[in-house]
């Protein structure tokens, strides 16, 4: 005996073919979609279809659609951080060079719209062009593809804007021409406001990391960003403890300014993956200032990003569609 398919209906949207899989258990419907080729915009477009084509099914209460990509499609990593000062954007800019010394094709989005450091610390300041009314990024000595507002306006300059304009630049970022780029890190503003949940809605990211130092503070904070990213269905990847012990460069002796282990233990009370610690370090803050990140060198803090960058991708890989 053939069973019905309750959700049969949903092969007769004119999205159809990129429907991989449907099913329904009690009142929630579970769709994975394929949305290899599509624009941010697209995308968006797409699952709206299907999720309200899935609701106007008899029974069905809520859905769940789940947005996948080809294995040549871009992914895209999230770095943020619940307040400033934690040293985001630096590990963003690591990550992203130790990335490509792996032999991945990556960008970054400097989405830190009113602080961009991002030209900075890739020495990346030449100002892109335009085709097609899609910016080119440009290629930073690393081999990492950057656009930044910090590329736009000139040094030194305030950015006045409310959260609208804000918001319309970021969106020409993520629409710029990234062509074969396969991994896309965005380096987010702290805290969890306008920005962030533009960015959430229109690029869909796959996969957030959270950077946090070992004091209280901080980890109130950068727990807020882990709630603001579970509450938008994406998922955290991991926290990443920063200035976590300090040794001094005269007598060796080491001492934890921070404190020590607190963003491990908050990692573990959240359930997440604790992807590993970097102590302060005065070497890494001079690289930072002359555009010269660590990670694109041989040494211990090349080796530390780099292996920073293996765990951030094998927890990229074994992000699943959620079960119903």
């Amino acid at each position: 005996m053939t069973i019905p398919d309750p959700l049969a209906a949903l092969s007769h949207l004119p999205d159809a073919a990129r429907i991989r899989s449907r099913k329904l258990k009690g009142d929630i419907a579970a769709v994975v979609v394929d949305a290899s080729g599509l624009s941010a915009d697209e995308r968006t477009g797409l699952e709206q279809r299907v999720r309200s084509a899935a609701l106007a099914q008899p029974g069905v209460k809520s859905a769940r659609i789940v947005l996948t990509a080809s294995r040549q499609d871009r992914r895209i990593i999230v770095v943020g951080s619940g307040k400033g000062g934690v040293g985001k954007s630096t590990i963003a800019a690591n990550l992203a060079v130790a990335l490509a010394r792996m032999g991945k094709r990556v960008g970054m989005i400097d989405a830190d719209i009113y602080g961009p450091s991002q030209p900075t610390l890739l020495d990346a300041h030449a100002r892109p062009v335009a085709e097609e009314k899609r910016l080119i990024p440009v290629v930073s000595p690393s081999g990492v593809r950057l656009l930044s507002v910090g590329q736009l306006v000139p040094g030194g300059q305030a950015l006045a804007w409310r959260g609208p304009m804000a918001s319309g630049a970021l969106g020409q970022l993520i629409d710029g021409a990234w062509g074969d780029t396969e991994i896309l890190v965005v380096d987010l503003p702290p805290g969890t406001g306008d920005v962030q949940l533009s960015l959430v809605q229109k690029a869909r990211p796959d996969g957030a990391v959270i950077v946090s130092t070992p004091q209280d503070l901080s980890l109130i904070d950068a727990t807020r960003a882990i709630d603001l990213f579970a509450k938008t269905g994406v998922p955290v990847l991991g926290l990443i403890e920063n200035m976590a012990g300090y040794a001094c460069p005269h007598c060796g002796e080491n001492s934890d300014p921070f404190g020590h282990g607190g963003a491990e233990a908050g990692a573990r009370a959240a359930g997440i993956a604790f992807l590993g610690r970097l102590p302060l370090s005065a070497s890494l803050r001079s690289a930072s200032d002359a555009g010269t990140p660590p990670a694109a060198e041989d040494g211990p803090a090349g080796d530390a990003f780099a292996e920073l960058a293996r765990r951030v991708l094998a927890q990229l890989e074994t992000i699943a569609a959620p079960s119903v």
